[in-house]
């Protein structure tokens, strides 16, 4: 049995206000074969920026809430909702609020997403 505590991974501090912990699949001592899993907290007015990629994947907000764009749409989320982003679509997810935010995400397939990079590299 693999298994990984959240409490154990370091994760990435990014400069648009956002820590990603990835607890199934790329950076994580736990991999899987078709999907990545993690776990974000955004403080408020932190975001993870706009971007896309092949990967389909699913936002879950676990606390807080914010707003989500998908393509052309904006949309309030809160805590308790599960939101599908298809593959090649442009999505952002900002914490419009005064309270931390906690998201967590699967995508597929597996492997890094290109925007982690380059956001670090925009540093």
């Amino acid at each position: 049995m693999q298994t990984i505590r959240l409490e154990d991974i370091q994760g990435t501090v990014f400069p648009t206000g956002r820590r990603t912990r990835v607890m199934i699949g790329a950076d994580s001592p736990v991999q899987a074969d078709n999907f990545v899993m993690g776990y974000v907290e955004l403080e408020p007015n932190g975001t993870v920026p706009m971007h896309s990629h092949e990967n389909e994947e699913v936002y879950f907000i676990a606390e807080g809430e914010g707003s989500m764009i998908i393509g052309e749409e904006k949309q309030k989320v809160t805590k308790g909702t599960a939101i599908y982003i298809p593959s090649n679509v442009k999505h952002e997810l900002i914490n419009d609020s005064t309270a931390k935010m906690v998201m967590m995400f699967v995508y597929s397939p597996a492997g890094v997403v290109s925007h982690w990079a380059e956001e670090l590299k925009n540093k």
